[in-house]
């Protein structure tokens, strides 16, 4: 374990096996189902199948936070291993003037409903409270992602973490990213967990380590800084071989035949989907596979990628200025 490591609480998979050999548990507590509106509709990313995969993998807490859906519980029988949970996304201009996305876990409907209708009326210290007054476990989620076309009020953020118990740590952003917000929430004694926020299945790549019979006790143990992450950061590589996964749901013999906007974060990629996902489109199986084998060269190539890569790196000196976040 190197010295950035040790003072952050990562571990390395392989010291985390250790760990959880000791009776600490794992889990993944940002997880998208095709019940989100984002997520491509296949059968391989409904509920069941998710829940079934991420056990395998050995997370013993498993959750689901579709964007302001809750559908994914549905037709799920209860189980002790998995806690109910949403992505709720708050617009509040008075004291943010951006949106910002916020899991909230082990809620039921009628509290999922008064705090959407919260949301939507964007008062973001009412829904606070609102959480607190039900003791809801809550997390703000990937604090330095912003909406395409909002400017972020940056200097509202330092003060955003201070309302926050827990803040997340996102595989689906780059390295500097995840490092201001590890040091921001070390900064003001938050807890820390470590999530994929993945829209694709492809969960536990990174995840929390924490111990506790309950997912309850599991979370408070994260909030007073008795736990570990594992992680991984956006690279090129692995944006690459994820739109190669986004272009094999797309095509794949389960795909449900839903016409759903799709947002991956890049422009090119969502149109891209917006045409292949069509089912007009499908009806010239020639044109259709032409497409998809361009779709997939142009992945490969890394180009896309990149450019992503590019655009998330773009604000960091900005970000680092105006929130003093200059860490070694």
């Amino acid at each position: 374990m190197n010295q950035r490591d040790a003072a952050t609480g990562i571990l390395s998979p392989v010291d985390a096996r250790d760990l959880r050999r000791c009776g600490w548990q794992a889990a993944d507590l940002h997880v998208h189902t095709l019940f989100s509106p984002d997520v491509i509709s296949v059968e391989s990313l409904c509920p069941e199948r998710l829940y079934q995969r991420s056990r395998a993998m050995g997370m013993d807490f498993v959750t689901f936070t579709d964007h302001d859906c809750m559908t994914a519980y549905r037709d799920l029988k209860p189980k002790n291993d998995l806690i109910s949970g949403v992505e709720i996304k708050i617009k509040d201009m008075f004291c943010v003037g951006h949106t910002i996305h916020i899991n909230v876990y082990d809620l039921d409907q009628c509290q999922f409903r008064n705090l959407e209708n919260i949301a939507l009326a964007g008062d973001l210290h009412r829904f606070l409270d609102s959480l607190r007054d039900d003791d809801l476990p809550f997390v703000y989620n990937h604090p330095l992602w912003f909406e395409p076309g909002e400017r972020p009020n940056l200097a509202a953020i330092p003060e955003l973490i201070k309302l926050f118990p827990v803040i997340e740590y996102n595989m689906h952003r780059v390295q500097r990213k995840n490092e201001i917000v590890m040091n921001l929430a070390k900064k003001f004694k938050k807890g820390l967990i470590a999530c994929t926020d993945t829209h694709s299945g492809m969960m536990g790549q990174a995840y929390t380590l924490s111990f506790g019979e309950s997912f309850r006790e599991f979370y408070k143990n994260i909030v007073r800084g008795r736990s570990f992450i594992v992680v991984r950061d956006l690279t090129k590589n692995d944006l690459s071989q994820e739109m190669t996964v986004w272009l094999d749901l797309l095509s794949s013999i389960d795909a449900i035949q839903k016409k759903k906007e799709v947002r991956t974060g890049m422009a090119h990629l969502d149109r891209l989907i917006s045409v292949l996902s069509s089912k007009s489109f499908r009806e010239f199986p020639r044109l259709y596979r032409a497409t998809l084998a361009a779709a997939y060269r142009i992945a490969s190539s890394g180009l896309p990628a990149a450019l992503y890569i590019r655009s998330e790196c773009s604000k960091i000196c900005e970000i680092e200025q105006i929130l003093g976040c200059r860490f070694q």
